[in-house]
C-alpha cells in the first residue's frame, strides 16, 4: 500500500503497521514535558490495554442499528435501466474490466452523481489526497440529495483529527464505521504502537476488501484502493490495476457480503471510537475544504478529461458489458475465528484453489505480493507435472511499494523457477509504456509499480479481487474476488500480461545452472538486452538489507 498511511521500509511487519504511520513520533508530539514521563504514559497504557486484547474493548460497539442493502433498485433510474438488460440476459451478471485508473476513478464518481437511494462504500484504504477528497465530496452531494451512504473502512487511514473523513458522520444521511479499529486513535500515535504490541493478535487482522455500489445496482470491485496512485493521478506513481464494474445479480450478492461485514461486531461506528462524535462544525469546516479542493482541481487536464468519458451511460447501455456466469467468494468477517475453528471451506482461498487446481494448459498469475507458502508451491508443482504452463508477473525490488513483502519472495524465487515457472519482475520505469492497454498514462515521468490481484486459467476463466498471492491475504486480511467464466475477459487481462512482460518493461527471471550468480534479470534497454546478476535498479546497501531481513522468520506476516 502507499500514500499517507505508508512506513519506511524494513520497519514494519503486518499490513496494520506497515500502512500506520509515516514515521515513529517525536518524544514531545504527546505534550509531555520530558521522555521519561512520555514512556511512563506508554507503560502505564501498555498495562491496561493487555487485559482483553484478543478481542474489542467492551462497549466499544456502541449504540449500532442494522441495515441491509436496497430491497427494491428496480425502483431507482439506475436500477429500471440495468433491469431491463438484465431480462435480456437471464441467469447471468454484466461485467466490464476497468484497466485504466482514470477511468475508474470516473466510474465512481458518476455512479455517486446517479445515485438515488443508497451508496455503499468498502475500502481498505481511503486516501485523503486529491482523487480521496474529490469522491468524499461526491459522498457528501450524494448525501445532500437524499441519499443514505454507509462508508466502511479499515483502521488504516486517520479518521481523527484533522480528517476529511470522520466530520461526513455529523451529516444525517451518512453512517461511517471502522473495522477492528484501534482504541488509541492518532494523537496518541505512540500510545498505538505499544496498543499493537500487547494487541496484535486482533489489531494484525484487516479487512482489505473494495466494494462500491450504487443503489444496490451497479456496483465497482475489485484491486485498487481510493488515491490518487490508483486512478492515475499522481506525477510521482502509478499502480497499475483492475477494477471490475458490474450489473446484474451479482451485484445483489455484492450487497448482501456488504451488509454482512457492516453489520458485524468489529465494524465499529465512528462516535463510539475514543475521538467521539464529530460536531455540525466540523462537518462544515469539512464541506469548505472538500470544496476548496474540487476548485483546485477543477482546472486540470485530469479533471477536465473525466466527464467526457461517460462510463455509466455506457456500462448501463450494455454495449461495453460482458454477460457471464460468475461466483463471489469472500472471506467471513469474522476470519480469524474461522481459522481457528478449522472450518476453511469458508474461506476465499478455498474456492480460488479448486479453480487453479482445474487448470489444463495455462495459468497467468498478477500478483503485487508473491509469498506462496508451502500449500501454495505444492500446487504449483502439481500443475507443472501435468504441464501446466504457470507464468507469473509481481513487483522487482525498485517497483515495489513494499520493500518489507520482497523478504518473504526472494526465497520462492529459486523455487518457482526450480519448478519450470515463468517469472517476471515489473521494472519501476517502462521502457514502452504506451501499448494500448493503459498501462501508464501519456507524459507520465513517475514510477510504476504493480498493484493488480488477478487469475487466469486456460484463456476462459478469471478472478479479479482483492486478494493478493501472499500468506497475508491468503491467511490473515479479509477479503473479495470474483471468478467469470469469460473467454473475452480472460483474454483481455491476458493482453494486459503480456503487454507489461515484454522485455523493455519488465525483466524476466532465468536460472542459471552453473557458475556465477543462481538467477539473472534479463530486460531491454534501447532495444539492447541487458543482464544483472542481482536485483536490478537498487543499491547494494537495499540488497543487502533485504537478504539480512528475508533470513528473519516474517513469511507468515507478509
Amino acid at each position: 500500500m502507499t500514500g499517507a498511511g505508508a512506513v519506511p521500509p524494513f520497519l514494519a511487519v503486518g499490513e496494520a503497521v506497515r500502512t500506520r504511520v509515516t514515521s515513529l513520533p517525536a518524544l514531545g508530539n504527546t505534550g509531555m514535558s520530558s521522555a521519561r514521563s512520555h514512556w511512563i504514559i506508554v507503560a502505564l497504557a501498555t498495562a491496561v490495554l493487555s487485559t482483553g486484547c484478543a478481542s474489542l474493548p467492551p462497549g466499544m460497539d456502541g449504540q449500532k442499528t442494522a441495515s441491509t442493502a436496497l430491497a427494491h433498485p428496480e425502483a431507482t433510474t439506475l436500477g429500471k435501466r440495468i433491469a431491463t438488460r438484465e431480462k435480456e440476459h437471464p441467469g447471468l451478471s454484466g461485467f466490464k474490466l476497468v484497466i485504466d485508473g482514470a477511468e475508474s476513478f470516473a466510474l465512481h464518481l458518476e455512479i455517486a452523481e446517479q445515485a438515488e437511494r443508497t451508496l455503499d462504500v468498502q475500502y481498505f484504504l481511503l486516501q485523503q489526497d486529491n482523487t480521496g477528497k474529490l469522491l468524499l465530496r461526491s459522498l457528501l452531494q450524494a448525501a445532500d440529495r437524499g441519499v443514505h451512504v454507509r462508508l466502511l473502512l479499515d483502521d488504516a487511514e486517520a479518521f481523527d483529527k484533522g480528517s476529511a473523513i470522520r466530520p461526513l458522520a455529523a451529516h444525517p444521511n451518512i453512517e461511517i464505521r471502522i473495522f477492528n479499529p484501534f482504541v488509541v486513535r492518532r494523537e496518541l500515535s505512540l500510545l498505538r504502537w505499544a496498543e499493537f504490541a500487547v494487541g496484535s493478535r486482533r489489531l494484525n487482522y484487516r479487512m482489505h476488501n473494495k466494494l462500491f455500489i450504487g443503489d444496490n445496482a451497479v456496483a465497482i470491485t475489485g484491486g485498487r484502493n481510493v488515491g490518487d496512485p490508483y486512478f492515475q493521478a499522481s506525477t510521482e506513481l502509478e499502480l497499475g490495476d483492475f477494477d471490475l464494474a458490474v450489473v446484474g445479480p451479482m451485484v445483489r450478492s455484492l450487497s448482501r457480503s456488504f451488509d454482512l461485514y457492516w453489520n458485524d461486531r468489529l465494524a465499529i461506528p465512528v462516535s463510539s471510537l475514543a475521538s467521539g462524535a464529530p460536531s455540525l462544525a466540523e462537518l462544515e469546516a469539512c464541506r469548505m475544504d472538500l470544496a476548496a479542493n474540487q476548485e483546485k482541481m477543477a482546472g486540470t487536464d485530469y479533471v477536465r478529461s473525466l466527464p467526457k468519458r461517460d462510463v455509466v451511460a455506457r456500462v448501463v447501455s450494455g454495449q461495453p458489458l460482458v454477460w457471464a456466469r460468475a461466483e463471489l467468494s469472500y472471506d467471513p468477517p469474522d476470519k480469524a475465528e474461522v481459522q481457528r475453528a478449522a472450518q476453511p471451506w469458508r474461506l476465499l482461498w478455498e474456492r480460488v484453489a479448486p479453480a487453479l487446481e482445474g487448470a489444463q494448459r495455462e495459468v497467468i498469475l498478477i500478483t503485487p505480493y508473491l509469498v506462496p507458502g508451502e500449500r501454495e508451491m505444492a500446487l504449483i508443482r502439481r500443475l507443472r507435472e501435468r504441464g501446466v504452463r504457470v507464468r507469473i508477473l509481481t513487483n522487482s525490488l525498485a517497483s515495489t511499494d513494499m520493500p518489507i513483502v520482497q523478504t518473504g519472495y526472494m526465497n520462492y524465487r529459486l523455487p518457482l523457477l526450480d519448478a519450470g515457472c515463468e517469472l517476471y519482475e515489473v521494472r519501476p520505469l517502462l521502457g514502452k509504456p504506451e501499448t494500448g492497454h493503459g498501462l501508464i498514462k501519456s507524459g507520465s515521468s513517475g514510477q510504476f509499480g504493480l498493484h493488480a490481484k488477478v487469475i487466469v486459467i486456460d484463456r476462459g476463466r478469471a478472478f479479479i479481487g482483492s486478494m493478493n498471492f501472499d500468506q497475508r491475504s491468503l491467511d490473515i486480511n479479509t477479503e473479495i474476488g470474483i471468478i467469470i467464466e469469460s473467454p473475452q475477459i480472460a483474454k483481455d487481462i491476458a493482453s494486459r500480461f503480456e503487454a507489461i512482460a515484454q522485455p523493455a518493461n519488465s525483466y524476466k527471471l532465468e536460472r542459471q545452472a552453473t557458475g556465477g550468480a543462481p538467477i539473472q534479470w534479463i530486460t531491454e534497454v534501447d532495444g539492447r538486452t541487458v543482464r544483472f546478476d542481482s536485483d536490478p535498479d537498487v543499491d547494494a546497501g537495499k540488497r543487502t538489507l533485504i537478504r539480512i531481513f528475508s533470513l528473519l522468520p516474517l513469511e507468515t506476516m507478509l
